[in-house]
């Protein structure tokens, strides 16, 4: 890998973590999604699964010293981007089909910490858990579905635009 995809790499790493730090006062309102999907469709697979295995290690530092039963289901949850865009999705530039996806993912990401929380907490019922946690997915969700839907294709273009391509972004120019 160039030195400057791996350079773009660890940038996008600390936008997404920033990003989610200055939103954690909010419960599940953030534009990780968001800004996992765009760079999953500007990366390549092996980039994108290198920048989710950094972002998950520096996020799971910071937030409590590699617990397993936060590390994991993260990971696992985050690297179903990756794998459904250059899968199923077919790699699609279509901001409506990924916001969908991106809704669906709310509640997936919030499904994979079940198990995991159920055995670190010791509950034992399944339903009353995902009925506390389902107001959480929502937000997620609908959070991730607007975020997408308004703002993937400008942030594609710019991102695809200025920073991909061997242009200078003091040079180039929008009108």
């Amino acid at each position: 890998m160039e030195t400057r995809r791996l350079l773009m790499v660890a940038l996008a790493i600390a936008i997404i973590f920033t990003q989610e730090q200055l939103l954690m006062f909010i419960p599940n309102v953030q534009l990780t999604v968001l800004l996992i999907i765009l760079f999953v469709s500007v990366f390549s697979f092996k980039e994108s699964i290198m920048m989710i295995t950094s972002y998950v290690f520096l996020d799971s530092l910071y937030m409590g010293g590699f617990n397993i039963f936060y590390m994991v289901p993260m990971m696992l949850a985050w690297y179903l981007i990756p794998i459904s865009y250059h899968t199923i999705l077919r790699k699609t530039k279509n901001e409506t089909k990924l916001a969908l996806f991106a809704f669906v993912f709310g509640f997936v990401y919030g499904w994979m910490y079940i198990p995991f929380n159920m055995i670190q907490t010791g509950i034992s019922k399944f339903i009353p858990y995902l009925l506390a946690d389902l107001p959480f997915e929502i937000v997620m969700a609908i959070t991730g579905f607007l975020t997408v839907l308004w703002m993937y294709k400008p942030l594609y273009k710019v991102l695809n635009d200025v920073v991909m391509i061997n242009k200078s972004a003091v040079v180039k120019t929008y009108k």
